[in-house]
């Protein structure tokens, strides 16, 4: 089995906007998963909210397209290109998550093109879904 790769080896994302710790699964162009560990001293949960730090839910659909962009950019096809939203659809906040929280994200690739596609993915805490998307994500050349 070869070894996973680092997310800020695959992803363009860095602190304090890089939300995937550690790469726990991959299949290239398929699907993959992965972990972020909330320490509490992230920069949100000051003001999100003052006396029940929470993490805000559109953080956790990133965190998910993040993980999404690992199974896109570890595809030959699309090495070395830079994936941006182009859409969430039905983005479901189920748990409450704050400090010291781990979160396990999940993404499974659909539909793909040469420049873009869908996928669905899940943030998932102590084993129950805690957000669940849709990704919609064009893929274009880098700066």
């Amino acid at each position: 089995m070869s070894t996973l790769p680092r997310p800020a080896d695959v992803i363009a994302h860095r602190p304090p906007f890089l939300f995937v710790d550690e790469v726990t699964a991959l299949d290239p162009g398929r699907s993959a998963s992965g972990t972020w560990r909330l320490t509490g001293e992230e920069w949100f949960f000051g003001g999100h909210f003052p006396g029940r730090p929470t993490l805000p839910g559109v953080l956790m659909c990133e965190a998910i397209a993040q993980v999404g962009a690992i199974a896109v950019l570890t595809d030959d096809r699309f090495a070395g290109k830079l994936p941006l939203f182009g859409g969430l659809d039905g983005a479901r906040f189920r748990r409450q998550v704050g400090p010291g929280d781990e979160l396990t994200l999940e993404v499974e690739l659909g539909r793909m093109s040469a420049r873009a596609g869908k996928g669905s993915g899940r943030a998932l805490l102590r084993g129950e879904v805690a957000c669940q998307c849709d990704l919609l994500f064009v893929v274009v050349d880098p700066a």
